[in-house]
């Protein structure tokens, strides 16, 4: 008698696509009540009218967890099932919608962004924002939206930056009566540096959740740079964006006293970190200057937590640097002692384990590469004179990267 063949159980990226050759619409069962069985249905009728296929799959993207970010999600579904189409999905660690397609370009990114900036679409049912998606879809004004939504948020960027114009101003005469108030955030912080990205302004009026740090919830998320080591520039760009827009909002959204004159200087910092950040996405060339808006927000969040903890009465928060031979490793847990190809100069750096070991072993860590004269360099091989970024070793070879950036030094020249 032959025994039964032990068959594998499938992987959750192929249990999701065979869900999605029974239906377009996956919803896990930890979230089925926010698109009920009604709505789904509707929804699907919707759908059979767009001009290519559309699944939706409605998971949680959590740290830890099975899928940790959308694009790894619509990616292994893609590659799953077999089938081309626009893949419909939650963002990391929220509710907004963000879209991925394969096999043609019919704006569905550029719709899912324009209803999750859209200040008309807070707080309505899931099943309205994907109904809503799937409207732009079918019309093909996806971008036509996303360019109107951007305009609108220019207009009330423009606004705030006047505000905080009139904020700092008043600021200056109160702080010369009473010695001490906290920094003019509130109705303008954010609009210091409102960042543009191919030319329109994102703005998103959600605080984008972020995962925290061990020790204080206002750190740069380590999840980062661990979705940073496997984008694309086109996808670190939209990251790169996403935490600006989130440090910005983190600002307006937070007061801290600065009667302390640490805490002061330590917010000044931040601020400034801040405002370079954006500067530097907005002329940002390619990966080395996306990395770099990555460094300044690091260093921003950093200060902004020190404010806070000296204006509680506690110790600074010690800064931890980023990778000194690529930012996108994330944090520098390891102090060694390196010597440049060529150079009689030892460098005492900090770095990733990973980079730390390739070094003790004589081996070549994982650098970030530049683009110079038509080949690729390790970036702290480019010339000091053209790159700030080779000049500062992203700010572990001096302390004043935030102002040689304010400055304009990271500037295309």
């Amino acid at each position: 008698m032959l025994s039964e063949p032990v068959l594998s159980e499938p992987s959750p990226g192929e249990r999701l696509a065979a869900a999605l050759r029974r239906s377009p619409i996956h919803v896990d069962p930890s979230i089925a009540s926010a698109l009920p069985g009604a709505e789904r249905r509707r929804l699907i009728a919707k759908f059979e009218k767009a001009p290519a296929p559309i699944y939706v799959v409605l998971v949680p993207l959590v740290t830890g967890g099975v899928w940790t970010d959308a694009d790894q999600l619509a990616t292994v579904v893609h590659d799953r099932l077999g089938r081309d189409g626009i893949f419909i999905t939650l963002r990391e660690d929220s509710q907004d919608l963000t879209a991925r397609e394969w096999g043609g370009d019919h704006q569905a990114r550029d719709a899912a962004w324009a209803v999750s900036l859209d200040r008309a679409m807070d707080d309505t049912p899931l099943a309205a924002r994907l109904s809503r998606v799937a409207d732009l879809i079918i019309s093909g004004t996806g971008k036509q939206e996303y360019d109107r939504v951007s305009a609108e948020i220019d207009r009330r960027s423009k606004a705030r930056r006047e505000a905080n114009r009139v904020g700092e101003h008043r600021s200056v005469e109160a702080d010369g009566d009473d010695g001490g108030l906290a920094l003019p955030l509130g109705a303008g912080a954010a609009g210091l540096a409102v960042v543009g990205v191919g030319g329109f302004l994102l703005w998103p009026r959600r605080r984008m959740a972020s995962v925290r740090r061990e020790g204080s919830g206002l750190l740069m998320p380590r999840m980062v740079f661990a979705t940073a080591r496997r984008a694309n520039e086109d996808q670190l760009r939209e990251q790169a964006s996403h935490e600006v827009i989130a440090f910005g909002e983190l600002l307006d959204e937070t007061a801290v006293p600065t009667t302390d004159e640490r805490a002061r200087a330590l917010m000044t910092g931040a601020l400034d970190a801040y405002q370079a950040a954006g500067k530097t996405l907005d002329a940002a060339r390619g990966v080395p200057d996306l990395a770099g808006v990555l460094v300044l927000l690091d260093q921003g969040r950093d200060a902004f937590a020190s404010a806070q903890a000296v204006a509680n009465g506690d110790p600074e928060i010690p800064p931890v640097p980023l990778c000194f031979f690529n930012p996108l490793h994330g944090d520098a847990a390891a102090k060694i002692i390196w010597r440049p190809v060529g150079s009689r100069k030892s460098l005492r750096v900090r770095s990733c384990r990973p980079c730390a070991r390739a070094v003790r072993g004589k081996e070549t860590p994982d650098v970030l590469m530049d683009r110079r004269d038509g080949r690729d360099v390790p970036y702290y091989e480019a010339d000091p004179a053209d790159s700030v970024w080779a000049e500062t070793g992203y700010g572990q070879l001096r302390d004043d990267l935030v102002h040689r950036v304010l400055r304009g030094d990271a500037a295309p020249r």
